[in-house]
This record gives C-alpha cells, sequence and structure tokens, in this order.
C-alpha cells in the first residue's frame, strides 16, 4: 500500500494573524480539521481519490466560514449563484456546473454531471433542469442568507463594484474551497467549489468550474484545486499549466506549481494560490497571498513513520 493523501483549501487571500481572532482562527481550523478529517478516512478505509474530494468539499460547503453552498455571497441580484467542478485524475473524466441557484452541495451535482450525464458542463437552467430530473431537493434562500454576506452586499450594492472575499480593507477572508486526493491505489482526484464575487454581475463565472483553469486532474501527473482572482487563473490556464510543466518539461510537482504561482500569475498581476497533489502522495499548497486556509494530512511513510498532519492559515 502506497502513502495516501488529502489536502484542502479555503481560500487565499489577505489573511493576517492580527486582524483575526483567537475565536475566529479557532472556527476555522475546526471547519478545517473535521473536513479533513472526514476524508482522510475515507482514504484510510480504501475509499477513492474522488470519493474523498467530495467528501471534503461538501463538508466545507455545509459552512457559513467559506464562500461556497451555504456561505455562498450576494450577486447584484441579491441572489447566490454557484460553481462546481470536480475531476477523476484516473479516467480523465470531469463534471462542471455553474450558475445554479437552491443546490445545498454543488460539488454533489457536478459528480453527477460526470457520472449521469454524456456532457462535462452544465450551466444554468440546463443545470438545474438535470439536477431536478435526478430529483434534488432545492433549498429555500433562507438557508443561503448569512447576516455578514448580507452586510458585504449591501456595502457595494447599486454600485458597479464587485467584491473579492479578501480585499485587504475588509474583516472577511472567505473564498473558494477544494481538495485535492490521492488514495491507496494511486489514483488522484480535485474538486472545487465557490459562490463567486460579492455583488456580481449575474452570469458571471470565474476558474472554478472550469477544467483546466481552476481545477484539474491527471494521474500522469497530479490534481489541482486553485484559489484567487479567478480571471487570471483562467487567462493562464493554471491548473492544467501544473500539469503540463510536469509532463512536458520534467518538473516535480513543487517546481511546476510554484513556478505557476509565484512567476506566471503573479506576473500578470494575479492573487490566489493552489493545492496540488501527485501519484506518489506528495503535496503542495504555494500562495502569493498574506494566507491561504489550507490543511493537509498524509499517511505514514519512511520521511513519516507516523504520518502527517497540519491545518494552517497565515504565511510562514
Amino acid at each position: 500500500m502506497q502513502k495516501f493523501t488529502i489536502a484542502i483549501h479555503g481560500g487565499a487571500g489577505t489573511i493576517v494573524k492580527d486582524q483575526m481572532t483567537s475565536d475566529q482562527e479557532r472556527q476555522y481550523k475546526n471547519v478545517l480539521e473535521k473536513a479533513l478529517d472526514a476524508s482522510y478516512d475515507t482514504l484510510k478505509k480504501g475509499g477513492t481519490a474522488i470519493d474523498a474530494v467530495e467528501i471534503a468539499v461538501q463538508r466545507l460547503e455545509d459552512s457559513t466560514l467559506f464562500n461556497a453552498g451555504k456561505g455562498s455571497v450576494f450577486t447584484e441580484e441579491g441572489t447566490h449563484e454557484m460553481d462546481a467542478s470536480i475531476m477523476d485524475g484516473k479516467t480523465l473524466k470531469a463534471g462542471a456546473i455553474s450558475l445554479i441557484s437552491g443546490i445545498k452541495n454543488p460539488v454533489r451535482l457536478a459528480r453527477d454531471v460526470m457520472e449521469k450525464s454524456q456532457h462535462v458542463f452544465l450551466a444554468g437552467k440546463g443545470a438545474m433542469d438535470f439536477a431536478e430530473e435526478l430529483n434534488y431537493k432545492l433549498e429555500s434562500p433562507d438557508y443561503f442568507f448569512d447576516e455578514f454576506r448580507y452586510r458585504q452586499w449591501q456595502g457595494i450594492k447599486d454600485s458597479d463594484q464587485v467584491q473579492l472575499d479578501h480585499r485587504s480593507d475588509e474583516d472577511s477572508k472567505y473564498g473558494t474551497v477544494g481538495a485535492v486526493a490521492c488514495d491507496q491505489a494511486g489514483n488522484v482526484a480535485a474538486a472545487t467549489s465557490t459562490g463567486g464575487m460579492t455583488n456580481k454581475k449575474l452570469g458571471r463565472i470565474g476558474d472554478s468550474p472550469i477544467i483546466g483553469a481552476g481545477n484539474y486532474a491527471n494521474n500522469k501527473t497530479c490534481a489541482i484545486s486553485c484559489t484567487g482572482i479567478g480571471e487570471f487563473f483562467m487567462r493562464s490556464v493554471a491548473a492544467y499549466d501544473v500539469s503540463c510543466l510536469m509532463e512536458f518539461k520534467g518538473l516535480s510537482l513543487k517546481e511546476a506549481a510554484e513556478e505557476v504561482i509565484h512567476q506566471r500569475i503573479l506576473k500578470m498581476g494575479g492573487k490566489g494560490g493552489l493545492i496540488g497533489v501527485d501519484s506518489k502522495g506528495n503535496f503542495i499548497m504555494p500562495f502569493n497571498t498574506e494566507g491561504m486556509y489550507r490543511a493537509a494530512r498524509t499517511s505514514k511513510d519512511k520521511s513519516n513513520p507516523k504520518g502527517m498532519k497540519m491545518i494552517k492559515i497565515y504565511k510562514e
């Protein structure tokens, strides 16, 4: 049995220790740990990487602390539009959904697109019709209402301004969520989910549901989930770029990920980070911002006889 690994993120941005109370820090770490442990237990019992990333992302979607699922931000119209994607590195099958509302766990619907349709990407009415065919329960708007999110929106409502959750002048550091995993068979998978930008125009789509931009998995190379300013990750096809550098240039996972985040994205003016894992269970978590909510856990191997577990927020 080879080393198995799960890594998760809850967004990158201006996350500074002196701007967060000890209670807030404890809340974030608690949610991250619960998501991490649930997905790790799945891998430990012989579960697949695709199962592990779905479980991890669902746990993060169920928390109001992160901008995905229940914690999704408000659009210009005062609604919630969510995006998600998932990819299996063994088969190269993928599923993605965008511009959906009322779905408790968007990542679950993305997986159903992958496994129960002939398509990769469904959006808007088509995605909602697909969910109806599968008898998804639609949550009321009250389920997604959060007072803090509402106040965020009210602060810029009726303007052309959109707000990322990691603006330095706001006491709000939430964002896209994601997970990558390598299972006991050496298969990798990735999943990403988001509620977008506060006050965004209806119809705006970021990198999270776009295969190759915000999410990608291939057993030959790696599994990647990105977070940050989506437009830059789309323009650079960031997730696939890491895989490309590994496959065609021979870079290691660490070298490829750092090239993308600290060189290519940064030179374009982009901010953010990513998490990645390869088929040997190695993982990386580079980011070019002040912090990134992140956690990882691995099984034991020669370098870590007892395995490894970490939960971090700030830059070190």
